[in-house]
């Protein structure tokens, strides 16, 4: 019997078994892949308080060794069902606990062309937020239709030289006074019916190849292209357990709590304004201590 098992150890699941740790419960930590997270790919981190630069690698090392030093318990098993008794059943056993935690975060959607994987941290990036000050002065592509591509278009413009921002269609799904800003900037440039193909360059990006509806296909030369096309939570093996939003992220009204009793969420795989590094730690550690709080109140 465990006090918590936490499921995911990117930096909200790390956090939260950090916390735990610190204040003396048994847990353990559940991760398919790697630990880490999205973040282990990030060249550089510069917006996280306290710490003028790391890399994403080095930054969850550091996280992953203290977690690690704490004692903690981590198996590298694929979490298959949670149950309302708060088991947990993975591709090797089944384990018992008083609290889950679930972290499992978002996997950014790709568009799967030549170059992207090849660049990504060199020119390739999902987070305009995170990376756009690296392209400070130069030409970059924003790829999407939605809000979240035009407010990357929007942020970079007053960083970078020129944007373009590549659409499939015709029409944008995103708030159309948004769409209107966009059109009013001098240096952001609409490639529409389009889809980007192929990535082009030697140690880093270079251009892209990008290709109409009429088959014509065209090179812009850029330094960075930012994927906005959405990001795909994995919650459907948790929708016997906690309630979904039409996209599958995780439902809590308070950040923290979902709709079975001492089951919590924490990080990116929850419904939430920003996902970035900042609100996934502070989601693990206050999953961690409600967790922690509500246990003793049993």
């Amino acid at each position: 019997m465990y006090d918590i098992i936490i499921i995911g150890a990117g930096p909200a699941g790390l956090t939260a078994a950090l916390y735990a740790l610190r204040a003396n419960k048994k847990i353990i930590i559940f991760e398919a892949k790697t630990f880490g997270g999205q973040i282990i790919n990030a060249s550089k981190i510069v917006n996280y308080p306290g710490i003028e630069e790391v890399s994403g690698f080095d930054y969850a090392t550091t996280l992953y060794n203290q977690v690690k030093k704490l004692g903690a318990e981590i198996k590298y098993e694929t979490v298959l069902r949670v149950e309302k008794d708060k088991t947990v059943i993975t591709n090797k056993d089944k384990y018992k606990a008083k609290s889950v935690i679930i972290a499992t975060g978002a996997e950014n959607r790709k568009l799967n062309i030549d170059g992207e994987n090849k660049f990504i941290g060199k020119g390739v990036s999902y987070c305009a937020t995170c990376d756009g000050n690296f392209f400070k002065g130069m030409d970059v592509a924003v790829v999407g239709g939605g809000n979240t591509a035009i407010a990357d278009a929007l942020y970079l413009s007053d960083i970078v030289n020129k944007v373009y921002l590549i659409h499939r269609r015709e029409e944008f799904r995103g708030e159309p006074k948004k769409v209107e800003e966009l059109k009013n900037k001098k240096n952001v440039e609409l490639v529409l019916n389009s889809n980007v193909v192929k990535i082009n360059g030697e140690d880093k990006v270079e251009s892209i190849e990008v290709e109409n509806t009429s088959n014509e296909r065209k090179t812009i030369n850029v330094s960075g292209i930012f994927i906005a096309v959405g990001q795909d939570p994995k919650n459907a093996i948790f929708n016997n357990v906690v309630e979904l939003n039409d996209k599958g992220y995780i439902i809590s009204e308070d950040g923290v709590h979902t709709s079975t009793e001492g089951i919590y969420v924490a990080g990116d795989t929850r419904e939430k304004v920003l996902r970035q590094l900042t609100t996934a730690v502070s989601d693990g550690s206050i999953a961690a201590t409600i967790a922690i709080k509500e246990g003793k109140d049993k």
